[in-house]
């Protein structure tokens, strides 16, 4: 009589065993982000390209940036990406309560994140008339470079709405994780999705620590004083 061996949680057929699984999972999120990395990449090249040839509109259109919500966004992200890392050491220790708790207060941060980002800078922009093509002033004591500010608020949006809508994204994401969570679908033997997750979500908050400095802190905001 044929002995049947029970596959522990998780184990999908194709796979010889967790640790060949697991490994796959975190090849294809690699090279998914690799990808995310070469689109990216190339719009913050094209971003340096064009604040060397307008460096004096670049820095108009900086000063005209709320750095404090920046800068608050900045803290939020960092503190999402500890409690996903903690999410996930809590998946590895069986704690599928904690688990639960780190990815709400994850989705939380995350939604914080959006709520600054819609309901107080840009709103903030558009009262401003900042927004390229919807009454964007160009203000006379810009001077000459005031002309080419438009086209820095046209990166700052794309690159910042681009990576907001990342976000949303991986908070969807969260919120099926949490789901899974809270079912026990995690264990120490398994915590795969939630690792490979991480690695999206940590990729997101990088992408911000790099956009923040390119965007909110050019022509040494401080040692100006500001706006």
């Amino acid at each position: 009589m044929a002995i049947h061996h029970a596959h522990p949680p998780g184990f999908a057929h194709q796979f010889e065993d967790m640790q060949q699984q697991r490994e796959a999972g975190s090849l294809g999120m690699w090279v998914f982000l690799l990808t995310e990395m070469m689109f990216f990449g190339g719009l913050f090249a094209t971003y340096i390209v064009y604040r060397a040839l307008y460096l004096p509109s670049f820095e108009i259109g900086s000063h005209l940036l709320e750095v404090r919500f920046g800068a608050l966004n900045t803290a939020v992200l960092i503190g999402s990406s500890l409690t996903m890392a903690l999410a996930i050491h809590s998946a590895q220790i069986g704690k599928r309560g904690a688990q639960v708790g780190f990815l709400i207060t994850t989705m939380i941060l995350g939604a914080a994140f959006l709520f600054i980002k819609f309901t107080f800078e840009w709103r903030h922009d558009y009262v401003e008339h900042l927004v390229p093509g919807f009454g964007f002033a160009i203000r006379p004591e810009w001077g000459a470079p005031g002309a080419h500010v438009p086209m820095f608020f046209c990166f700052y949006f794309f690159m910042t709405g681009l990576h907001a809508l990342h976000m949303i994204i991986g908070i969807g994401i969260l919120a099926v994780l949490t789901v899974m969570a809270h079912r026990g679908r995690f264990t120490p033997q398994y915590y795969s999705p939630l690792e490979v997750s991480g690695l999206y979500w940590h990729f997101v908050d990088i992408v911000w620590i790099f956009l923040f400095p390119l965007l909110y802190l050019i022509g040494g905001r401080y040692l100006r004083g500001g706006h």
